[in-house]
């Protein structure tokens, strides 16, 4: 009984927060001596028109105990917390909140034997490698070298610090002087059974409003980066799309990358398994028997090397790849990325696969590829196999889908 009250309270609370005027719900039975008339406020105006159609405001029924109403009720008039309960059960929202019926995944698909470095030259230089370290740091007796480029990354085995400077041997035995780095332990959602209601993670640092509108109020919560969020509703307002992911909580489109739980299958999918890449919202569900089964972040192809819409299959799974190539005339742009892990291609050269070398995911930054952490490529490499359809969209419909701006080129 207290939790009840202490519910209403909340709800109170917000519906003045919102600007619901508080003589719409704060009487239990209407009033017996006439009322000055007032020009309706536009809550009210709305408020009326949306019950006009089923209760008359002048009856004598009490208003409805604040709760959640399954079937419309004869005995009383449906307003104010009531309704508001309603209206957000409906939605999905109920109080208490119910969580999302998903879990992480194993952690331990986040972690591989593989370390990597990446090579930090000028534009034009070229990464040299030597036979041994001390080669290495007196710049002579030169094994190989790269072509210039500044996307290099490379896999080793051991490392040495040399005067503040980094050297690392990498799988064949050379030495080359090279940074370490780390990669992102991000993962997404593994669901034990459909979702009642859309959701989606939170991608910069924000503090929701109260109603979907830049001039209201913010509140204090934070809701930082890579935070789960359940969507209740969404409206269109002043040029963007506000979603609602709690109890008097909105978010702006930007801030936020939501998945459709009612994404339909795509024509020419002929079973129940299936990838879905949304190059608008940035990411990937995948579906199995009418369900999603898992859910997480992306980062496709950005302008002009975009991740090229289609419906595709699997041909190819490989643990580690190197990939390696250019896409500029003279190749000034060469990139290296040794020992990309758990790579699948689906489209020629396009490919899902772990990108060690990203930090956010959540944006479009790729050369084609659909990049996602490690952890989260490591739960797609398992379960997926070669055949399976890969779908990807751009509900906005601004992606190029002309088979001829994309060709066989590189892409990772």
């Amino acid at each position: 009984m207290k939790r009840f009250f202490l519910y209403t309270f909340i709800l109170i609370e917000i519906l003045i927060t919102a600007g619901i005027p508080k003589g719409i719900w704060a009487q239990s039975t209407p009033e017996t001596t006439p009322s000055p008339v007032l020009s309706p406020s536009p809550v009210e105006n709305n408020l009326s028109q949306s019950t006009s159609n089923l209760y008359n405001l002048s009856t004598d029924k009490p208003l409805c105990a604040p709760r959640v109403y399954l079937i419309q009720p004869v005995d009383c008039l449906l307003m104010g917390p009531a309704k508001a309960l309603t209206d957000l059960a409906q939605k999905g929202l109920t109080l208490p909140l119910k969580p999302l019926p998903a879990v992480k995944p194993d952690p331990t698909l986040a972690q591989i034997e593989k370390k990597y470095a990446k090579l930090n030259l000028p534009f034009g230089d070229q990464a040299t490698f030597y036979p041994n370290l001390e080669s290495a740091l007196a710049g002579v007796n030169a094994l190989r070298k790269l072509p210039p480029g500044q996307n290099q990354y490379i896999s080793y085995k051991n490392q040495a610090v040399v005067n503040n400077n980094p050297y690392v041997m990498v799988e064949t035995n050379e030495w080359i002087r090279a940074s370490p780095t780390n990669y992102s332990f991000f993962q997404g959602l593994q669901f034990v059974r459909q979702p009642a209601n859309d959701f989606g993670w939170i991608v910069e640092d924000t503090n929701p409003r109260v109603s979907a509108s830049y001039a209201a109020k913010t509140l204090p919560e934070k809701l930082t980066r890579e935070m789960v969020v359940q969507v209740y509703d969404q409206v269109e307002a002043e040029k963007t799309t506000w979603y609602m992911v709690g109890l008097g909580k909105w978010v702006e489109k930007r801030y936020i990358r939501v998945v459709d739980i009612h994404s339909p299958k795509p024509e020419g999918v002929d079973n129940d398994r299936w990838i879905e890449v949304n190059l608008l919202e940035q990411v990937l569900v995948v579906h199995e028997g009418g369900k999603i089964l898992f859910a997480t972040l992306l980062a496709s192809g950005a302008e002009p090397y975009y991740t090229r819409p289609g419906l595709f299959q699997i041909y190819e799974k490989k643990e580690y790849e190197t990939m390696t190539g250019a896409f500029e005339v003279g190749k000034v742009d060469y990139y290296l990325f040794e020992n990309v892990p758990f790579t699948m291609y689906y489209d020629q050269k396009r490919a899902l696969h772990g990108a060690y070398w990203r930090a956010w995911f959540g944006y479009p930054q790729s050369h084609g590829c659909v990049n996602l952490s490690i952890g989260d490529a490591h739960w797609l490499f398992n379960w997926a196999h070669e055949g399976d359809w890969v779908y990807v969209w751009d509900p906005s419909g601004k992606t190029p889908t002309d088979p001829a701006f994309y060709g066989d080129r590189g892409a990772f």
